[in-house]
């Protein structure tokens, strides 16, 4: 019979983690090294491309992980199991582009470029430099780029970086990111924001790439980024330039901001790929007629990196391979599998309901989690907690330890967790409920979450986290470890 624990202000809360499992076929439910190896080994081919999300190895993947919980019985809720969702995975300057100020207009590619994150419009207005865009009131340090000019409707014309770019430790470095000064200018009443490069922060005052950061939404108003001798047209009313601002700031370290004469119209066009993604969702219904109306969400991401490059998180930014993601995160969705297996295996002792998901979208920046729970195909306010694998699979054979994020949210998790036998391997508690992984879209709905893995290596994000480097063994002990949780 598994036990009930006591998690926080009286809820009642079971823990699940345990594995079984099945490849192509329905195997022994008991945990074993050669049946996490089988998951692993398939999602971590060369042949799934490294998984990315919206391609063709996506989509096999997804598929493997469904036959896995069909054939372990669960009920496959939204589409079939799969809860598909649109992202963005790349950006690019559309044709419709286009700058003028006075009589003077500008091309798109060589004087100008969009900002991957700018809105799509076209604005019409007054011109206003506003130095490097800072509001400071920090201890001692003070600098208020917006004090004494109205920027309300007005292209925002600011420097990039910050004065003291040069220092090994700016006091200014982290005000001076290009999206957060952009964010700032729209707080203001900015209509639209022109960065330009001074030739302190880039001497070649090369344009932006169009980079992906990863951030689905825009920055809600026009930016783009302007040439130096753009910068100098629009200013060469008030008897300056832009390197002469730059060195004025640098030197004096307080704001310099003005209102320009002229007008500027600008159109942004920035075009998103867009492809589906999904979530894999398996439901595994409890056997008490009111407990099973409650749920523990198990899950772990399965996209990964794909060929790697620029924008894609991989740690070889200049080389395209593919990054097969054997330990980020094919290992912890070979414990959700096998979880599913086990559990689906059990005649009695099952009371609440369990989901099992594989989450798409985890390497763009958790969007598969928090597509789940704004688009909960389960009641988000009958879930008692969420227990999350991500990088399982490489558990040290000297000195083993397992990282358990998420003990601070909930008032039992330290002694819980402090009462299991471990062996040799030691349990390293983290209380941090957010963090860079599915379990922080759970905890933003002030859910109970807990947090599996055995730590970042020198395989992370590269080309050779491969299914051979993986230790299956200790998988095998870090979910035998994960069991004792519902037996306690």
């Amino acid at each position: 019979m598994i036990s009930i624990k006591q998690i926080c202000s009286g809820i009642i809360l079971y823990f699940f983690i345990i594995p079984g499992l099945f490849s192509q076929s329905l195997t022994s439910p008991d945990i074993t090294a050669d049946d996490i190896k089988t998951h692993i080994s398939f999602l971590a081919s060369d042949e799934l491309g490294g998984r990315y999300s919206g391609t063709e190895g996506s989509d096999k993947a997804a598929e493997y992980i469904r036959e896995q919980f069909r054939n372990a019985g669960l009920k496959l809720p939204g589409e079939d199991g799969f809860q598909p969702f649109e992202v963005v995975v790349s950006v690019s300057a559309g044709p419709g582009n286009a700058l003028q100020f006075g009589d003077k207009a500008f091309t798109s590619g060589t004087d100008f470029t969009p900002f991957p994150f700018s809105k799509n419009a076209s604005v019409t207005a007054e011109v206003a430099f506003a130095g490097y865009g800072f509001e400071i009131l920090q201890d001692s340090l003070s600098w208020n780029d917006y004090q004494g000019i109205d920027v309300s409707g007005k292209w925002v014309m600011i420097l990039r970086g910050d004065p003291e770019m040069e220092k090994q430790e700016s006091h200014y470095a982290s005000f001076g990111e290009d999206r957060d000064k952009v964010l700032l200018a729209r707080d203001k009443g900015a209509a639209g924001v022109m960065l330009v490069s001074g030739k302190k922060f880039d001497a070649n005052d090369d344009l932006v790439s169009m980079y992906f950061d990863k951030t689905q939404s825009t920055a809600g108003i026009p930016v783009i980024h302007i040439k130096r001798t753009v910068a100098d047209v629009m200013l060469s009313s008030s008897g300056t330039g832009i390197d002469s601002l730059e060195s004025i700031l640098i030197s004096d370290l307080k704001p310099h901001s003005m209102v320009l004469s002229g007008k500027a119209e600008v159109t942004t066009e920035v075009l998103q790929k867009k492809v589906m993604a999904k979530n894999v969702v398996g439901i595994l219904e409890g056997t008490d007629p009111l407990l099973k109306n409650s749920y523990i969400v198990v899950g772990a991401h399965y996209d990964h990196l794909g060929m790697g490059g620029t924008g894609s998180g991989s740690r070889f930014m200049d080389s395209l391979a593919i990054h097969n993601g054997a330990d980020d995160n094919a290992s912890g969705v070979a414990g959700v599998i096998e979880l599913a297996s086990y559990f689906a295996a059990q005649t009695t002792g099952l009371e609440r309901s369990l989901v099992f998901v594989a989450f798409d979208g985890e390497e763009l920046g958790l969007l598969g989690s928090r597509h789940f729970t704004a688009n909960p195909l389960i009641d988000m306010k009958s879930v008692m907690a969420m227990v999350n694998f991500d990088m399982i699979g490489r558990l040290k054979t000297v000195d083993p330890a397992i990282m358990v994020g998420g003990t601070g949210t909930s008032a039992e998790s330290d002694s819980i967790l402090s009462s299991l036998n471990t062996g040799s391997i030691k349990l390293n508690y983290s209380p941090e409920g957010f963090g860079p992984s599915d379990h922080a879209a759970f905890y933003a709905e002030n859910i109970t979450v807990f947090y599996f893995s055995t730590g970042a290596h020198e395989d992370y994000h590269t080309p050779d986290d491969d299914w051979d480097r993986i230790n299956f063994a200790g998988e095998k002990d870090l979910l035998e470890i994960s069991l004792q949780l519902i037996t306690v």
